[in-house]
């Protein structure tokens, strides 16, 4: 296969990232697997000739180090790397301990940064390479119930708008991907953690969140498998999309988080425009 890339994909055991690796697998390339139990990545995938999987905890810069040089060794490159682990704590911020805040952004903005850091020395070496972060909608509007898991994703839409620049004269590119929902496994136990309820004020606006939440969990309209042929797709292409709203509530809240922006620069337009110097 001419176009056969090495992938490298974390949080691949289950979810997404599951998929991703599957439909990578499927279109003929080759696929470096990560989870914190790289036997159970591996049997969550199947055997493969063309599959490696890999112990890589995220929020552990040595673990992506030691991830980055098997897979060197065994494939001898890395094409494609996807920023995918996560988890999602939830909850008002006044009920989310510090720690809970400093470990959301500990796995999902550090996280990526620890592989990312490990595998660009690889990626300027060859000239070429594509860097895959999944963000999600709550990257580029924030909620309710999600000040740790916005403020994290948010993160990550900034580092990578800066980043991409810096790299891109040496041939690499970036991909940033904003999910709505989908039936993943993000709102189960295994994923999410809830702020301890701790004041009244809250009380009754987090049962309703909770129950509501409980209820979507599994009935997610969006299809993880058909949403990761589609990375794998745009992966290939030579000039991959900076950002790829993936679902049509993803779709609808760029097009509306660009609507309120607009309202609100115009808002205070007049005002906006009498603050330079006078000399200037």
């Amino acid at each position: 296969m001419a176009n056969k890339k090495v992938w490298f994909i974390t949080g691949a055991g289950r979810g997404l990232g599951l998929d991703l690796a599957k439909s990578a697998l499927a279109a003929g390339h080759t696929v470096v697997a990560t989870g914190r139990d790289p036997s159970k990545v591996a049997a969550a995938i199947g055997p493969h000739d063309d599959l490696l999987a890999v112990k890589l905890d995220v929020t552990r810069p040595e673990d992506a180090q030691a991830a980055v040089e098997q897979a060197v060794a065994k494939f001898g490159r890395i094409d494609v790397l996807v920023n995918n682990a996560g988890n999602f704590f939830a909850g008002f911020f006044e009920e989310l301990s510090a720690e809970q805040v400093r470990q959301q952004i500990e796995t999902l903005l550090f996280g990526p940064m620890n592989v990312t850091r490990a595998v660009l020395p690889l990626f300027r070496k060859q000239r070429s390479g594509l860097l895959i972060t999944i963000s999600s909608t709550a990257g580029i509007s924030g909620g309710m119930f999600c000040t740790a898991y916005a403020a994290a994703k948010f993160g990550v839409e900034g580092w990578m708008e800066s980043l991409a620049p810096e790299i891109a004269p040496f041939g690499i590119r970036t991909m940033l991907v904003e999910p709505g929902f989908f039936r993943t496994e993000l709102l189960t136990a295994e994923s999410t953690t809830y702020a301890n309820p701790s004041i009244d004020d809250y009380a009754e606006r987090t049962r309703e969140t909770v129950t509501a939440w409980n209820s979507m969990n599994g009935k997610q309209g969006g299809d993880p498998a058909k949403l990761a042929a589609a990375l794998v797709q745009l992966g290939g292409l030579a000039e991959p999309p900076v950002r790829f709203a993936a679902g049509a509530d993803a779709v609808q809240a760029f097009e509306a988080k660009a609507n309120t922006l607009l309202a609100q620069a115009n808002t205070y337009r007049d005002l906006s425009m009498t603050l330079a110097h006078d000399d200037a």
